[in-house]
C-alpha cells in the first residue's frame, strides 16, 4: 500500500481510544538496500529482494530493519501506557505525552471496559473468564458513578483555583485516557508486537498491538510482516 494512503489513517481501539499513523520512513525495499549497502548493491528484482529480506529476518540480521521508522499518535488509557512504556525501545526520547498540568481533562476521558475479567487461579498476572449477568452490570454502573464523582471533585478543585497538577489527584489514574506520540523502528516494533499480541498479554494493550500490526505494519511492510509471521510468530526455521 502507498505510504501516503497510510499516513493520517486512524483506527479506533477500545471504547474511546485510537491509533493514527503520523509518519512513515522507508519500506521493504529500503530494508533490502540497507543490507546491500556494504557492497554498494541495489535492487536485484522482486524475487531476489524478497528472498534476501526473508534471509535477514530468519538469521536475525536486525540493523537493516532499523532503517524503517513509524511514528504513531495514540490515545489510550493509562492502564495501557503503563505497560507500553516498559518497552525500553519506546524510550523517552521517542515519546511525547499529553500533560494534565497544561490541558484539562474532560468528563468522558475514562475507560469503561465492556466486560469484567476474573482473576486467573494459576497465574497472578493474568485473567481468566468473565463476570456475567447482573453482577457485572452493577460493577459497570458503580465504576461510572466513581468516575463521575471523581470528575466532580476535580472540577470543584479547578474552580477553587487549585493547580491542574494537583486537581487531577481526584481522577481515577489507571482509567484516564492520554494522547501520546511514539516513534519506533521496524525491528523494535516487531519485538513489541511479538510480546503484546500474544494471547497472555493484557487485553488493554493487546488490542493496540494487533491494530498496529493489521492496519499499519502489514500494509506498510508486506514482505517483512510475512517473514515476521513465519519466523517470529510461528517460529519456523
Amino acid at each position: 500500500m502507498n505510504e501516503k494512503i497510510l499516513i493520517g489513517h486512524r483506527v479506533d481501539v477500545l471504547d474511546k481510544g485510537w491509533v493514527e499513523l503520523q509518519d512513515l520512513m522507508g519500506d521493504d525495499l529500503a530494508i533490502v538496500n540497507a543490507a546491500r549497502v556494504s557492497f554498494l548493491g541495489e535492487s536485484k528484482g522482486t524475487e531476489r529482494d524478497k528472498k534476501l529480506l526473508f534471509y535477514l529476518l530468519r538469521n536475525r540480521h536486525t540493523t537493516p530493519f532499523e532503517m524503517v521508522e513509524f511514528k504513531f499518535r495514540v490515545r489510550a488509557p493509562l492502564v495501557t501506557w503503563w505497560q507500553w512504556v516498559r518497552h525500553r525501545t519506546f524510550h523517552y526520547q521517542s515519546v511525547n505525552a499529553q500533560s494534565g498540568r497544561y490541558t484539562p481533562f474532560q468528563e468522558d476521558d475514562f475507560y469503561i471496559p465492556d466486560v469484567w475479567r476474573l482473576q486467573a487461579k494459576d497465574n497472578k498476572q493474568a485473567s481468566e473468564g468473565t463476570l456475567e449477568g447482573p453482577d457485572g452490570e452493577a460493577l459497570t454502573r458503580e465504576l461510572v458513578e466513581h468516575y463521575k464523582r471523581g470528575y466532580q471533585l476535580y472540577e470543584k478543585a479547578i474552580q477553587q483555583g487549585i493547580a491542574r497538577e494537583m486537581a487531577r489527584l481526584f481522577l481515577s489514574g489507571f482509567a484516564v485516557y492520554y494522547t501520546w506520540i511514539v516513534k519506533v523502528d521496524a525491528w523494535n516494533l516487531m519485538h513489541f508486537l511479538h510480546l503484546r499480541m500474544a494471547d497472555d498479554a493484557q487485553m488493554e494493550i493487546r488490542v493496540y498491538a494487533r491494530a498496529i500490526f493489521e492496519h499499519f505494519f502489514k500494509p506498510a511492510l508486506p514482505w517483512t510482516s510475512e517473514a515476521f509471521e513465519t519466523y517470529i510468530l510461528r517460529g519456523e526455521d
